[in-house]
């Protein structure tokens, strides 16, 4: 199987980390920018394209790997339907209706193109998963959550005007709502948005929303408080509470621990989670993306997209939730 990384920044250079700790060896990889393709080229041994066309035609890819800024993801794995090319795709933020559509086109090929599904992956909200599952703490009632790291730490090797995170429409907190109600929805069900607010507290010379804190009613008339920032510093931040009928859970980022108390226990019980490897210049392990890889590469072996456990029709209804969320910020 050939892989073209399409992007060559933090996340393409992960994702050809992944691919080849899974022993693929036929990976190449296009970007605009030289200083990309030669760090990507003298650090992993791969061929590098300036010109993505180029690479299509003298690469022939099976697979592109789409680790752009979300407003060119769309561009791409549209190319990659026309070309009976499989494609995973980086978490989107914007472009919903094109991923609706490219959805409905899709279900008439068997060419596999899912959006991805990361914090799904992770051993915090996997451990949550299960413990709910078996209904440990009863039904859930109340969930509380904070997830925030300060946006110039995400890059502190580039000028943050530089990164497209500074931008509006993809950037600060925005970009981070849907990545996070991927894996809660996954969790909680369908979500209704009751309310939000969203705002810059920060003096960032940048034009985004910098919080985003909202309400959502989740199946079963769990109610859900979250806050989605890019202020917290000096250290990240990623706080679950959750208050059920029998007793309560809660999962910390920082702790890397799940923890339990339930009617008739004197004390919580901890959980340790596994800490996993990471490489230089992050703070996220590499095991959950490689195990999400994993399973993409099985869904294109099968061609069977419902392999993955991420879909476009999903990501679509993520999307219509930011949406609705941004229109309640603007009721006074």
């Amino acid at each position: 199987m050939r892989f073209l990384i399409i992007g060559l920044g933090s996340m393409g250079k992960r994702r050809i980390r992944n691919l080849k700790s899974l022993g693929q060896v036929d990976i190449a990889g296009y970007d605009p920018r030289e200083d990309r393709r030669t760090e990507a080229s003298e650090k992993f041994g791969i061929l590098s394209f300036p010109d993505f066309n180029q690479a299509l035609q003298c690469f022939k890819p099976d697979v592109f790997i789409i680790s752009t800024p979300p407003d060119l993801h769309m561009h791409y794995a549209y190319l990659g339907l026309e070309n009976e090319i499989s494609c995973f795709i980086e978490a989107s933020v914007m472009d919903a209706e094109k991923i609706r559509d490219l959805g409905k086109l899709n279900r008439k090929s068997k060419t596999v193109i899912v959006p991805s599904c990361t914090m799904r992956y992770f051993h915090g909200p996997k451990k949550v998963k299960e413990l709910l599952r078996l209904g440990t703490i009863g039904k859930v009632l109340n969930v509380n959550y904070q997830t925030g790291q300060y946006l110039p730490d995400w890059h502190p090797w580039e000028d943050i005007e530089d990164f497209y995170v500074s931008k509006r429409e993809m950037g600060g907190a925005r970009e981070i709502v849907p990545f996070e109600l991927t894996w809660l929805n996954d969790i909680f069900g369908a979500a209704t948005p009751i309310s939000c607010f969203k705002s810059k507290l920060t003096s960032l010379d940048v034009d985004i929303d910098d919080i985003y804190h909202f309400m959502l009613r989740y199946d079963d008339n769990v109610i859900a408080n979250i806050t989605i920032e890019v202020i917290s510093q000096p250290v990240a931040v990623r706080e679950l509470r959750i208050l059920g009928s029998k007793g309560q859970l809660t999962f910390s980022g920082e702790k890397n621990t799940v923890r339990i108390i339930t009617s008739g226990m004197l004390s919580w019980e901890e959980i340790q989670l596994d800490t996993g490897t990471c490489a230089r210049n992050s703070i996220n392990p590499e095991e959950p993306y490689i195990a999400e890889m994993t399973d993409f590469i099985a869904a294109v072996e099968s061609k069977d997209a419902d392999l993955f456990p991420n879909s476009l029709e999903s990501d679509y209804e993520v999307l219509q939730i930011l949406n609705s969320l941004e229109k309640l910020s603007e009721v006074k």
